[in-house]
């Protein structure tokens, strides 16, 4: 099955602009932009065909040249970078399926990309999968605490007993009663920021409008399930370190810490 991973960055984020760029430290101090350790997470993936950076911002495409990336440039008309992987696909010679590994998802380990590549070729009918992860208790107050600052903290999701998603939202879902957050390890999933998708799904995505979901929660994942395309969700570990996006310059100072932690330099 031939594997293509896309890391889709745009310059002109509404919550942080330029953070593609943003210099972040690692365990040995030394510091590499964003864009760049979203690259080496990229490599660290076993049995991809070729990474590729998809940007339209010609700071970005250099930066990413500076350390060696493939480039692919496509149209700022792109919304999101699912739609900037649909058009990326025109210039690959066909692969099998797509991985869409965002450029804040620096963080991501790459057994999180093996269990969806894994997924789609154990389901040749899934047609996109996604990674989710239980968070510890500890974990989900501190997002609580993030939402009460008016931050965005992550994304959540629940699916169904068929591992489908039924919803995602950057609020905390489901409900949590009181005593749900008494054990070590809350009912609380975090969605991590990491797409598989088969061509033709992307070319499904491409041809449909943007939902109101889509533009409420800001979230382009909905678009799928608003047209009925299902979302395969595949429960990952939970790794030792917190795993985080760069969504606000608040997110830098953990971001580093997890670095140090997960032992990337």
């Amino acid at each position: 099955m031939k594997l293509v991973i896309l890391i889709p960055a745009r310059f002109h984020s509404s919550r942080y602009p330029g953070k593609p760029l943003v210099a972040l430290r690692g365990a040995t101090g030394i510091a590499k932009p964003l864009i760049q350790r979203s690259h080496e997470a990229a490599l660290r993936v076993g049995g991809a065909a070729c990474v590729h950076v998809v940007t339209d911002d010609p700071r970005i495409a250099g930066q990413a040249a500076s350390f060696g990336a493939s480039v692919i440039m496509t149209s700022p008309e792109c919304r999101n970078g699912t739609e900037r992987c649909a058009e990326a696909l025109q210039q690959l010679d066909a692969p099998d399926v797509v991985v869409n590994l965002q450029g804040d998802a620096l963080l991501t380990p790459p057994g999180f990309v093996e269990a969806l590549v894994e997924h789609m070729r154990g389901d040749p009918q899934a047609p996109v999968a996604t990674p989710a992860m239980r968070l510890r208790s500890g974990e989900v107050r501190a997002l609580q605490a993030e939402e009460a600052a008016g931050r965005v903290g992550g994304t959540t999701v629940v699916a169904g007993d068929d591992g489908r998603a039924l919803y995602f939202s950057k609020r905390l879902i489901p409900h949590l009663p009181d005593g749900a957050l008494d054990g070590e390890m809350s009912p609380v999933r975090l969605h991590v920021g990491v797409y598989a998708y088969r061509a033709e799904a992307l070319a499904a995505y491409a041809a449909t409008p943007v939902s109101e979901l889509e533009m409420l929660e800001g979230l382009e994942q909905l678009r799928f399930l608003v047209a009925g395309i299902p979302i395969s969700v595949v429960e990952v570990e939970t790794p030792p370190f917190a795993l985080r996006e760069l969504n606000n310059p608040e997110d830098v100072e953990p971001i580093e810490a997890a670095l140090a932690a997960a032992g990337l330099e």
